[in-house]
């Protein structure tokens, strides 16, 4: 049986019974979020979160590797099995850059769809990028005329400039950068990060940036204190549970938290002065990831140092919650996300 992403429901249900899902399948992680409309949101019936490493050896060969597929598309069965047991009445599902970038995504897509039953769409970066400002909107300051909104992904690095000044927020424009928590683990390492190679990694982010920063005039807005930075990746999530020292991760005290920049570097140093063991170890990192946040950090450092906004508020959210409101809106519901 083939899980679809029209969005045809089983009957008529009324609007508040009707199940929705959203599938992110993206470079380093697979994520499931199933909700049903609720008053000013939606609310969350279950949801899940694998790190795949689909990208894994991308940039070195231009292909997925079967033994990346093989761990996504194991965890791609783990959401269809969600997806039917919850009854769910309209999916959609997307792959980010990884699946951009692979000469044989559609070998592999195929293979999901005899494997698993779903239907994945890989969406441009322009959609992605409307996508996360969906989903983040709603933590957006609508006093600051202007936000940049950052996404560090596993195989890319989107950045979007947003207007804020009309009813709902605009963006006015986007970049979509050619490397991500992944990539540069596997290009420069990410077990034993020296302060050198940390650098290396800072500088290859940095003059990246320097294109978006003149198209846009970004460091004249941040000159005059007329806008706000809003960060989504595991890696801004990562530094916010390290700020607060959390002992397991949690999701309630971390999105929506305004960081000032003298917190956010701390983390980073502290986490850079940590060895491979100390970061699997740490509860809010882990084993799977513990290779990868440094140059999640490195591509952070860059941002704030291109853009030193004072304060930077964590969103826990993004393409997920974008599609979701996505498809709740077809049906005439609100947009707005519920906090």
């Amino acid at each position: 049986m083939t899980v679809s992403t029209a969005t045809q429901p089983f009957a008529h249900p009324p609007a508040h019974s009707v199940v929705y899902a959203a599938l992110d399948l993206g470079t380093n992680n697979c994520r499931l979020l199933i909700a049903r409309p609720a008053s000013g949101g939606f609310r969350v019936l279950d949801a899940f979160s694998r790190i795949v490493r689909l990208g894994e050896g991308l940039a070195r060969t231009g292909e997925l590797s079967e033994a990346a597929m093989d761990r996504t598309i194991a965890a791609l069965a783990v959401c269809a099995q969600k997806v039917r047991s919850r009854r769910v009445d309209h999916l959609r599902a997307v792959a980010t850059e990884a699946c951009r970038k692979a000469a044989n995504c559609e070998v592999f897509l195929a293979r999901v769809r005899a494997e698993t039953g779903l239907e994945i769409e890989t969406i441009p970066a322009d959609e992605e990028a409307r996508l996360v400002l969906a989903g983040c909107g709603p933590l957006l300051d609508p006093q600051a005329p202007r936000a940049l909104l950052f996404d560090i992904g596993g195989g890319s690095t989107e950045l979007l400039w947003v207007g804020l000044e009309q009813r709902e927020p605009v963006m006015l424009g986007y970049a979509s950068l050619p490397m991500g928590v992944v990539t540069l683990a596997d290009r420069y390492g990410g077990r034993e990060v020296s302060p050198a190679l940390y650098t290396a990694m800072r500088d290859e982010a940095t003059a990246a940036l320097e294109r978006f920063d003149e198209e846009q005039g970004i460091s004249e807005w941040i000159s005059c204190g007329r806008m706000q930075m809003l960060g989504s990746s595991g890696t801004v999530t990562t530094l916010a549970g390290v700020h607060l020292g959390l002992p397991r991760y949690n999701r309630g005290l971390v999105d929506g938290i305004v960081l000032d920049r003298t917190s956010v570097d701390a983390a980073s140093q502290r986490l850079l002065e940590m060895d491979y063991a100390g970061r699997a170890a740490h509860p809010c990192i882990g084993p799977e990831r513990a290779d990868l946040v440094l140059a999640g950090c490195a591509i952070l450092s860059a941002i704030t140092e291109r853009w030193p906004c004072p304060r930077l508020r964590v969103a826990d959210r993004g393409v997920r919650e974008g599609i979701l409101y996505g498809l709740m809106a077809r049906n005439g519901r609100r947009r707005r996300i519920a906090s």
